[in-house]
């Protein structure tokens, strides 16, 4: 399987659909379907509008905690999806069967460690994911993680979090890293289906408008900042029960990226979020970060040949 440019874009949940998947395909990415805790049958449904919109390499994210993740799995079989992202979890048990397929296995990993262990299952890469990103995060930022693990794994490595464009895909390349994921950026892509209003909320965003809310439950996850984001960090305050503060949370990526709900649903966006200026085709995007990737590394050359 070949891409023409070194972009994977994120799957995010509620955000990924075929259309933009496609369109980031189309472009010489790599995009992804988000599957979250969505139906097999709707990401079967997704898988083929996919098929119907591109012919070129696509992938589908699954998170292993989903109550539906054997269903899943047997789609991307079925299916014979080019490329399987993971993360909450190892895809272990999973490797072999995906594999027999054709079917790439790329795990999301925030530590070493993890990273590690998961190479030793036998997957094909690994997406090194820092601390900036939207969503779910680790503790490790990106720059601090993606050489550290490029030294340890023998299996490429994708860097992610807190990079929207060429300097940030140019700067992980000097780490060691055979290219970028970005989430963030590609929610203001013209095919994202995501609600309007979101769109709005990162193009508004500032260097200081995310937060990390639910460190107590474990699954710390980084939003833009509103009314759902403070009550959390009050609730926290409090010691408020894990569980109660997990209740509080279900539902609400839903609410904010489907409904709108800008102040009382889970808005993920990265740190970057404040460097993202306008809406524009993923092709816009992706040939905008790779020509400027170029002039990056070419100055640089040109610098230290100087």
């Amino acid at each position: 399987m070949k891409i023409e440019y070194p972009v994977i874009q994120g799957g995010m949940a509620w955000v990924s659909t075929a259309e933009l998947a496609a369109a980031v395909s189309e472009a010489g990415g790599l995009g992804i379907i988000g599957s979250g805790q969505a139906s097999p049958v709707w990401l079967r449904e997704q898988v083929r509008r996919c098929k119907e919109l591109t012919d070129k390499p696509f992938g589908v994210n699954v998170m292993l905690m989903s109550p539906d993740v054997e269903g899943m799995m047997e789609v991307i079989v079925d299916e014979r999806v080019p490329v399987v992202t993971t993360g909450a979890g190892s895809p272990g048990k999973y490797v072999p069967t995906l594999q027999s397929v054709g079917t790439r296995v790329i795990p999301v990993v925030a530590s070493v460690a993890l990273a590690k262990r998961l190479v030793r299952s036998g997957v094909d890469a690994v997406i090194a994911e820092g601390y900036e990103s939207g969503g779910h995060v680790g503790e490790l930022t990106t720059m601090a993680l993606v050489p550290q693990v490029v030294d340890v794994v023998d299996v490429p490595v994708i860097a992610a979090g807190g990079i929207a464009d060429g300097r940030g895909l140019a700067a992980v390349l000097a780490l060691g890293a055979a290219g970028v994921q970005m989430g963030t950026r590609f929610i203001c892509a013209a095919e994202c289906t995501v609600h309007p209003l979101i769109k709005e909320s990162v193009l508004k965003a500032r260097d200081r408008d995310t937060v990390v809310t639910g460190r107590s439950t474990g699954h710390p996850v980084r939003v833009i900042k509103n009314k759902l984001s403070k009550q959390f960090d009050e609730m926290e305050e409090q010691r408020v029960p894990a569980e109660v503060l997990e209740k509080l949370g279900a539902g609400r990526l839903r609410a904010a990226m489907v409904d709108g709900d800008v102040e009382n649903g889970s808005v993920m966006a990265g740190q970057i979020s404040g460097l993202v200026g306008k809406i524009q085709p993923a092709r816009e995007i992706i040939h905008e970060v790779i020509a400027e990737a170029r002039q990056v590394i070419l100055r640089l050359s040109r610098q230290a040949g100087a």
